[in-house]
């Protein structure tokens, strides 16, 4: 698909492995359906592959779908806004940044949070408990040249524009009205790493009522995918899901671990992605054969 465009710096997303998890996904989808977006590489990936023409785009972070939406439908305005923001950081850049995150806490301006989230240490959100964000700027850069941010948001709405409804619903209400024909994917917060509060979302996810709202998926026949646990070297992430939905568990390598590159170390990162029963069968009786792609990428335990 080549280098696919993401305007949003986000720490999480699922950029890199959009590819591969589309692989297992059907090749033709009525509408894809995340609950749980962030930047949603997974739809834009989808797009590029014509997976699908419809999608529905949630997230509990409301800036961050404001956003979504302005650079989806209204490319050129929040290329201009952002373009603005980051020419004004003439001087004192640090002072700049922060005076920006003190209006967008006071405004939520969801241009103002493109520039943040550009400029922040390590694309990663962060929010008090308050609910105001709180993260710091990178001292070593000053985020994305304004150009390069415009390319990237005009190809995203190239892919995007016209075919995508917004929302910053609970994710359960999402589940709740999704159709038979939709297709879901799900890259919740990791319980375990997060603790009670995870710093995207202002308040964690719920493990047993997460894994609740999955078998009630099953039990609508919805075809799903779910990215969830995970590991780096010997350390784990997240709870695995439980045996009882009936998942197939694909555990996917990233790749080597940065930090733990500069550590001296070769710790490999491994993601896992559940499959749904309902998935499989659509799968097979497609007659799709995907499991050339899930031995190649499944691990033994």
């Amino acid at each position: 698909m080549g280098n696919l465009p993401h305007p949003i710096q986000y720490q999480g997303s699922k950029r890199g492995l959009a590819s591969t998890v589309l692989n297992f996904l059907p090749k033709k989808i009525e509408r894809l359906v995340e609950p749980f977006t962030g930047t949603a590489a997974i739809s834009i990936a989808a797009s590029a592959r014509q997976v699908s023409q419809e999608y529905w785009i949630n997230d509990l972070n409301k800036p961050l779908m404001q956003l979504l939406e302005l650079i989806i439908e209204h490319p050129y305005d929040v290329a201009n806004a952002y373009s603005q923001v980051w020419n004004e950081q003439i001087g004192d850049s640090i002072k700049h940044y922060y005076q920006i995150r003190d209006k967008f806490n006071t405004s939520n301006d969801p241009k103002l949070f493109l520039y943040l989230l550009a400029r922040c240490v390590k694309g990663a959100v962060r929010y008090n408990k308050e609910g105001l964000f709180n993260q710091s700027p990178d001292k070593r850069r000053k985020g994305t040249q304004p150009e390069k941010m415009r390319h990237n948001i005009e190809r995203v709405s190239k892919l995007l524009k016209g075919k995508c409804i917004f929302t910053s619903f609970d994710y359960q209400e999402v589940l709740s009205q999704v159709q038979s024909d939709d297709f879901v994917y799900m890259d919740p917060p990791y319980q375990g790493v997060c603790g009670n509060r995870d710093s995207r979302y202002y308040a964690g996810i719920d493990f047993d009522r997460f894994v609740s709202s999955l078998e009630e998926l099953n039990q609508k026949d919805i075809l799903f995918a779910v990215s969830y646990d995970g590991k780096r070297g010997s350390k784990t992430f997240g709870h695995e899901l439980p045996k009882t939905l009936n998942l197939k568990r694909v555990q996917i390598q990233v790749g080597r671990s940065a930090q733990a590159t500069l550590l001296g170390k070769t710790e490999i990162t491994v993601e896992s992605l559940y499959l749904s029963n309902a998935l499989i069968h659509h799968l097979q009786n497609t007659k799709v054969d995907f499991f050339p792609v899930y031995k190649e990428l499944a691990l033994k335990n």
